[in-house]
Parts: C-alpha cells; structure tokens; sequence
C-alpha cells in the first residue's frame, strides 16, 4: 500500500478561555446536531501551527501588501537614499507587470495584492534591485517610470515557496506560477458537546483616585467558554512528495524525500503544540491534548466529526473521558463498514490509561506517535 494521507485526530480541553471570538467579541460557535457547540476557526489555529512549523525549520515567510516597503527598507538599510530605495520598492510591482497582472501600487507604496513569500525572497529582491541601481536612477523621476528589473527573475523570486507555503499553499492569481496548491486540509475545531457562553462582568481601579473617590475606573463584560473540541486536519503527503519533486521526470529524490518527512513532522508537532493566542493574557488556557489518533491511509482523508453529531452527555468524570470513548466507538464502526485495506498505519496516545479500542496501536507519547506515523508515511527515509 502506498501512503498518501495522514489523518490527524485531537480531542483538547480547553479551560475557560475566548481563543478565536467573533466580530462582537464572542466566542464562535456552531450548531451541529441540533445542538450549539463553541467553535475555534481554522484560520485562528492553523496560523500558530504555520509560525511554528517556520519557526522550527528556521524558514520564515510573511504574507503582505508592503514588499515595496519592505524591498525599501532593506535598502536604506544599505546606504540608498529614501526617494531612490521607494523607487526600487515601486519596480517590483511595475516589472512584475502591473499592467497585465493587476499588481497596482497603493498610494502608500503597498501592492493591492497579498503576497505570500520567504523572508530570505525579499532580501534576494533588494539584491536584485541593487544589481539595477543605475537603470532605477535613472526612471525615478518620471511620471510614468518604465520597468527595469528582469521580469523573469522577479517573477521567479515573488513565486518562491518555503516550508509553510508548500504545506498549505498560496493565492496569488496576479501572477503566472505563484499559485501553490495547499497539501493541508485544516477542520474547524468544536467542542463535543454544548456550551453555553458565559459572561464576565470585570471593573479597573483608578489606582490614582483621591481618598474620597470611590468606584472604579472602568467596567466592562467579555464572554468566555470552555469544553473539549475534537481537531482534525489531513496532510495530502502525496501532494507534498510531488510538489517537491517538481518537473522531476524521475520522481522525488532521496533529499526530496527527507525533506518532506521532516516537513511532515514539523507539521504534526506543530498541531499537536499551536493554540490561538486569543484572550490567552487574560485566560491562560494553555492546555494540551488529551487524546491524538493518527491514521496514514493509502485511500482517502476520513474525518471522524460525525462521532460527534449527537453531544456528548457530562458524567462524573467530565465530558473528557466520555469523548474518548466516543471517538474510539465511532472510529471501530467506521473500520468495520469501510474497512481496514486502506490503513497503512493507525495509533493513538493519551492521557487516558484504559485501552482505547479502534485507534490502532497505543503507543506511550506523542512523539513516539508522531515518529511512528512519519516512518509510515515514508518507509524510504531512514531515520
């Protein structure tokens, strides 16, 4: 069986906290099986798993509108003068083809567009520039300034990718080549059963008051929840092993390979760590996970959510240890109905110390789990 997918399955409490809130301040939420639910966005977890797995290769990217600003700084940073560094941050955008891609400058300097690229791609765009200081010179004081960088060249920098970006992927419809389709599917995490948002109301003391002031300096109310959420995101490491490989008539290399079973790691370490940073000042609710199932398949992604269309029901011992066994239940009927050819590895690991049945093999930690899943995953590596 050839791996292709990796299911990633977390069941995490979350103490009282407000980790992703929506435009009103609330905690998200959603109703599933009738019942409503607190949810945490994908985008608000799959940002801290992002800066994580960047952090962790040492390969930083940013997504920004300031390239020009950003190209500009670099080079006053090298001695140009102000007026002549914004004139090489604006050809970037005007060599680009801002008149056939749409990449228009905005009266601050920004781009229109959101661009997507490493770090290290902005300082090989200010290298660039400075290879055609003069040709910039000379087009800075007009109008309408001609475009002088190499089109090919900045195209090939502005469409570079890095660890994150190969992992979930890049919009940039502007330019030809720039698009990267993402090899993460990330779920909307919720919790396993309802909630009921909670209320706080809160005051400040005026620490300054006079000895015959009385009251506080400000009040105020913020809105909390707290449960168990169930977390599922797929790695299409298929995808990934291809978009490596590029235009390889020979298929990935043996580097190729490494590299994206570290990637692969640094991803699944990265969702089991990352938590949104909302509210957390105020809430700490810095937990880990309680239970993590992971599946390499040889088939197709299958998340386990509908394990959780019914709510789970509190008992004596919370509503954790209930959605373990829930999870395992639903797990062990989705293996009998579609059975088991596809799985080319499942384990689990937790804090629950009784056999789990359905999750595959228990194994004592997560990074133990982890290594066992990426050795699945790319049999060819060796560790």
């Amino acid at each position: 069986m050839t791996p292709k997918y990796i299911d990633v399955h977390v069941l995490q409490t979350l103490p009282y906290n407000n980790v992703n809130r929506d435009d009103l301040g609330s905690p998200k939420t959603l109703v599933y099986g009738g019942t409503p639910r607190t949810r945490v966005s994908s985008q608000a977890w799959k940002r801290p798993v992002r800066l994580m797995v960047e952090d962790q290769l040492g390969e930083p990217a940013a997504r920004t509108r300031r390239v020009p600003g950003h190209v500009s700084e670099r080079l006053q940073k090298r001695g140009w003068p102000k007026e002549l560094a914004d004139a090489a941050g604006r050809q970037i955008l005007r060599s680009a083809g801002e008149k056939e891609t749409g990449l228009k400058g905005e009266k601050d300097g920004s781009s229109a567009a959101l661009f997507y690229l490493p770090i290290s791609a902005l300082d090989d765009l200010a290298d660039l520039a400075a290879e055609h200081r003069d040709a910039i010179a000379a087009e800075a004081g007009k109008k309408k300034p001609d475009a002088v960088l190499p089109k090919d060249r900045l195209n090939e920098l502005i469409t570079e990718r890095n660890a994150s970006i190969t992992l979930f992927g890049r919009m940039l419809a502007e330019i030809p080549g720039a698009g990267v389709d993402g090899n993460v599917q990330f779920a909307h995490a919720f919790t396993t059963h309802g909630t009921d948002p909670e209320i706080d109301f809160f005051t400040a003391v005026d620490d300054l008051n006079k000895a015959d002031q009385h009251g506080s300096g400000h009040m105020n109310s913020a809105e909390f929840s707290a449960g168990v959420f169930y977390r599922y995101a797929c790695l299409d490491i298929a995808g990934l092993t291809r978009g490596l490989a590029g235009d390889k008539v020979s298929g990935p290399s043996a580097d190729d390979l490494e590299y994206a079973a570290r990637l692969t790691g640094s991803f699944l370490a990265a969702f089991l760590s990352a938590l949104p940073s909302g509210k957390q000042n105020s809430t700490a609710a810095n937990s880990l996970p309680d239970l993590v199932y992971l599946a390499v398949r040889s088939d197709r992604p299958i998340s386990l959510a509908p394990a959780f269309e019914s709510p789970v029901r509190a008992e004596a011992e919370g509503w954790a240890v209930p959605s373990f066994r829930r999870l395992a239940d639903h797990s062990t009927k989705i293996r009998r109905l579609w059975g088991t050819g596809g799985i080319v590895f499942d384990g689990y690991a937790g804090v629950e110390e009784k056999p789990l049945t359905g999750l595959g093999t228990a194994t004592d930690s997560y990074p133990e789990l982890i290594s066992s899943a990426v050795r699945a995953a790319f049999p060819e590596v060796r560790a």
